[in-house]
């Protein structure tokens, strides 16, 4: 499992813990990642098919999935008596803000971490992974967005990597793309000794500049060209990796990366109401599907308020 105690914003593009977080991630996805099917047709529009040169990189927390990993993860866990009753109750206040706020606050967010590390201190690896893929199904599975994972079946449609940038641990990460047939994930790595967790990070949590570091090194380890890539994020946190791509897109985007993406004339897709953004523009492969699968959600979640 992983990350934790950080998450203050950084004024520099990066750190050497930035670059050692996202080269230890990147080094986990590439373990676990699956090959992608290479198709070889050619089209006009985006994503290419067969441009074996492009993949596509998304963010998780409210941006593939309602509300933030990390927090479901603490639920299972508590469910399972790793932890006590006054720490789920610190898991539900950190997860309700989360989703009334719509973004990442750092005071919050360290503390979910460092309560996590301090959980998975001296548990295996093993163990925590098999309780991942339970925990999908009891929390995640009916919390990922459709409009969004059409876009992700877009670029694997077009033969395509398609991989998840997330501060989650990478564990986490990479169930849930397994889950959702996605390539691989990229995640916070937490430091392991004979596959049992020390309660330490390699590097520092998967966040902001360490998540564009992290692209980086798996970009150039795939011998990808960030130009013809594409990400997908909802934080402003995530401007550094967004801007490291040649097709940047801010999916339910918070309210200053929706000014930085209209003024960087970024395309924008909102999932949360069904509504449109200000700018459409999504990959054509995946426009049907993608409405069709915003407009499902606004239902769902309307449906859920009442």
């Amino acid at each position: 499992m992983a990350a934790l105690g950080w998450l203050t914003p950084r004024r520099r593009s990066a750190t050497a813990r930035s670059v050692l977080a996202g080269e230890a991630s990147a080094e986990a996805a590439r373990k676990t990642s699956q090959e992608a099917p290479q198709v070889t047709a050619e089209e006009p529009q985006f994503p290419v098919i067969g441009d074996d040169k492009a993949a596509a990189f998304f963010d998780l927390d409210n941006t593939v999935m309602q509300g933030a990993a990390l927090f479901h993860f603490g639920r299972g866990l508590y469910k399972r008596k790793f932890f006590e009753t006054r720490d789920l109750a610190r898991f539900a206040w950190q997860q309700a803000w989360f989703r009334l706020a719509g973004v990442e606050d750092p005071e919050h967010m360290q503390d979910a971490r460092d309560s996590a590390l301090s959980i998975v201190k001296g548990h295996r690896v093993a163990e925590l992974e098999t309780i991942g893929e339970e925990i999908y199904d009891e929390y995640m599975a009916d919390r990922i967005w459709p409009g969004t994972r059409a876009l992700a079946q877009a670029h694997l449609d077009a033969g395509q990597k398609v991989w998840l940038v997330t501060a989650a641990p990478v564990e986490i990460a990479q169930v849930i793309a397994r889950r959702l047939g996605l390539t691989g994930a990229l995640g916070t790595v937490a430091e392991s000794v004979d596959g049992v967790y020390t309660g330490k990070l390699v590097g520092e949590p998967l966040h902001g500049p360490a998540k564009a570091e992290a692209v980086r090194a798996l970009a150039a380890a795939e011998g990808l060209d960030l130009s013809r890539c594409a990400a997908y994020s909802d934080s402003h946190n995530d401007i550094p990796m967004l801007s490291l791509v040649g097709h940047p897109y801010a999916i339910n985007p918070d309210t200053k990366l929706r000014k930085h993406a209209r003024e960087k004339d970024w395309r924008l897709r909102d999932y949360r109401t069904g509504r449109k953004a200000a700018k459409v523009g999504i990959p054509a492969a995946a426009g049907v599907g993608a409405v069709a699968g915003g407009t499902a959600a606004a239902i769902a979640l309307s449906r859920r308020r009442r």
